[in-house]
């Protein structure tokens, strides 16, 4: 029980904060591949937004695509409709004139159908994915551009910025600072192992192999380890939106968020495979796999310590070190003013994570899976 104490302790320690420890020392010790001018370039862009009954929204999408800094001759839209049946499809039409191309896709599976819909429409060379709740800034597409201009860059991801209902960008909480920093490790080693699924770009030979069942985020950065190539987290590349307009909706969000993320490893339980890709199978057990063990990991690990405490002071601490971060958790959502003080907001957000954690495990376990999605209200 004593060697399983530790086991465990380990293995909930690991994706945290070992993870991180072997991702800083890895990044000092691989050197780092020299540039490659991409001999393509100047690339042609396709950019594609996946809409669903989007009605209310997308006119501000559209003018937000058409207000992008770019020259007109590089670039095309196109609006992928998964069968929304409310006008936004009609509201699309009415911007043919200026450039704006709609797909829809013949019946309603999904949002990586629809993305599929539009790839097959797309002239690009390097193709951009949105959703319309994501605001892009006007010189977009020109950093992007300068990220390609790298022939071993495979696809880029940009990074979320959260704007407040009165429109000022809200600052980076701790946990985002960590996995900002956390990407920016994977992205100079063997790559990300999931992109930012609200707004990405990927060169076309990358999405050939275009999985309608697995999320297009992951996906895409698992077809670029296939081709060799990196998927780069871009600090520069900015994407805005709103939180929830109802942030009870949060929990569900991660619950189906994960939900696909674990369906889509499940799809290509290959890429753990280290002999066919290196350290970007150790970069998706350990940012993947072993995160979404953790709940499991913290449950057994508090049973077995109750089991062990009376064999020392060092099992006694951490029984107690465990009760008081869960009370902690639990008072924080019994009294939602605590969630205002840092320290006990950051338990909060861990401890109702690893529950969604949990709850998405157990829906796949029992055979839900999800490809359909309607997209969050903000």
């Amino acid at each position: 029980m004593v060697i399983l104490f530790w086991v465990l302790l380990v293995c909930s320690l690991y994706s945290y904060f070992l993870y991180p420890l072997v991702l800083h020392v890895l990044s000092k010790a691989v050197a780092q591949p020299a540039l490659v001018t991409d001999s393509n370039a100047p690339h042609f862009y396709s950019l594609i937004v996946t809409v669903y009954n989007e009605k209310h929204r997308i006119r501000q999408k559209l003018e937000n695509l058409l207000a992008l800094e770019f020259n007109a001759e590089q670039y095309e839209l196109i609006i992928a409709s998964d069968s929304s049946d409310d006008g936004t499809d009609e509201i699309v039409k009415e911007y043919a004139d200026k450039g704006v191309t709609l797909v829809r896709a013949t019946e309603r599976l999904g949002k990586e159908n629809a993305q599929l819909t539009a790839i097959k429409a797309a002239k690009g060379s390097v193709l951009v994915f949105s959703d319309v709740a994501t605001i892009m800034e006007p010189n977009a597409l020109t950093k992007l551009d300068a990220h390609f201009q790298n022939a071993d860059i495979g696809a880029v991801s940009s990074e979320d910025r959260f704007v407040s209902k009165s429109g000022e960008v809200a600052g980076e909480g701790a946990y985002v600072k960590y996995e900002m920093w956390l990407r920016n490790k994977e992205s100079k080693l063997a790559g990300l192992v999931g992109l930012s699924g609200s707004f990405f770009a990927a060169r076309a030979e990358i999405c050939t192999d275009w999985d309608i069942h697995s999320p297009s985020d992951f996906n895409t950065a698992l077809n670029c380890a296939r081709a060799g190539k990196q998927s780069i987290s871009a600090p520069d590349v900015l994407g805005f939106y709103e939180d929830l307009k109802d942030p009870s909706k949060e929990y569900a969000r991660k619950v189906r968020t994960v939900l696909r993320g674990i369906t889509g490893l499940s799809r290509h339980l290959d890429v753990l495979n280290p002999f066919k890709f290196g350290l970007f199978s150790l970069q998706v057990f350990s940012h993947k796999l072993m995160r979404w063990g953790v709940p499991w990991f913290l449950m057994a690990l508090l049973v077995v310590t109750s089991l062990v405490v009376h064999l020392g002071w060092v099992y006694q601490l951490a029984l107690i070190g465990q009760v008081l971060f869960y009370v902690t958790a639990l008072l924080a959502h019994l009294s939602p003013k605590l969630q205002s003080i840092g320290p006990i907001k950051l338990v909060y957000f861990f401890v109702q994570v690893n529950i969604a954690l949990m709850e998405s495990m157990l829906k796949f376990a029992t055979g839900t899976r999800m490809t359909t999605w309607k997209p969050s209200a903000r």
